[in-house]
């Protein structure tokens, strides 16, 4: 029986090409094949579960830890507890000789986790503490009388100056977001029920917040006198730019130059005012009671009144 011919190189190294390919192994028997980090990147920050604000913040952060892996000579699918121990310490120390704060420290590790779910998958993403403590920092929130002398300061003639007045009364009012408030379309307020539908709050979360009677005037007149004068075509943003286009945050700063205390405003005169830390998670949208749990720490008196209220030997 004649004998059979040797396969080429090229048939070989097909066949081992076709072998990796189809068992995802490396060329070494039972080693796994590399993940590649840049390119997992890509397809993570591609997701369209991610905002793209949080898509403008993680590419940075996955960006720099991507990179911090190639000076390491470490893949992706290496990354254990150990590797992201380093990498906070790198963070917290070596890192181009300055030292990050704590929550910036956290934020790039929220990150990168988000990104090893992703790409390697959540059983493959160490659950250990890794960030360092942080100060607890209570809320700037501004009292009642610097609410009133806020709104005052934004009296003015003309659509913009009623716009502007309806906004940040709708902000404060519902505890809203910027990037929520600025999201609104004409159908998400509700005036017969004076109810405010937020359908793009932060991580794809939907709630409904009960509209106040001041902001509901200030929106109807909006309405009436001002946005017909801003529209141009077809447009279902509720609030709309001197161009007839919807408003983005920057607009809201500028107007307010940290509109987020009037969000921590919210909370903390619900607080004081007797309302439950559940209801203020609730209408908040956050996804943990902690996170709602510092406005607690804000007004102790509110805790005395609860307790004198609820305990039989107060």
């Amino acid at each position: 029986m004649p004998a059979q011919p040797a396969p080429t190189t090229s048939t070989s190294c097909f066949a081992i090409t076709e072998l990796t390919l189809a068992h995802g192994k490396g060329t070494t028997p039972g080693e796994p094949f590399p993940v590649d980090a840049r390119a997992a990147a890509d397809r993570f920050l591609a997701s369209p579960t991610l905002s793209d604000a949080t898509r403008r913040a993680y590419g940075t952060d996955v960006g720099e830890f991507c990179a911090w892996l190639e000076d390491r000579d470490t893949s992706l699918d290496a990354v254990d507890v150990r590797v992201l121990a380093d990498y906070v310490a790198w963070l917290g120390g070596a890192r181009r000789g300055r030292k990050l704060a704590p929550a910036t420290i956290s934020r790039k590790l929220a990150a990168v986790r988000a990104f090893l779910r992703h790409a390697l998958g959540p059983e493959r993403v160490p659950d250990a503490r890794l960030g360092p403590r942080r100060a607890r920092r209570l809320p700037d929130a501004p009292a009642a009388d610097e609410i009133e002398r806020t709104l005052d300061a934004l009296e003015g003639e003309g659509p913009v100056a009623l716009r502007n007045r309806a906004l940040v009364e709708l902000v404060y009012s519902a505890g809203l977001r910027s990037a929520e408030a600025v999201g609104l379309d004409l159908g998400d307020v509700d005036f017969e029920q004076e109810l405010v539908h937020v359908r793009r709050g932060k991580g794809g979360k939907e709630r409904v917040v009960p509209l106040g009677e001041e902001a509901a005037l200030w929106l109807a007149r909006y309405l009436r006198d001002a946005r017909p004068a801003l529209a141009e075509g077809a447009n279902d943003a509720f609030f709309l730019s001197a161009r007839g286009r919807r408003l983005d945050t920057s607009t809201l700063r500028r107007v307010v130059p940290h509109p987020h205390r009037l969000r921590h405003a919210f909370a903390t005169h619900l607080l004081a005012g007797g309302a439950d830390l559940r209801t203020i998670q609730e209408l908040l949208g956050h996804s943990s009671l902690s996170t709602t749990q510092v406005y607690s720490h804000v007004d102790p008196r509110h805790l005395r009144r609860v307790y004198d209220r609820s305990h039989p030997r107060s």
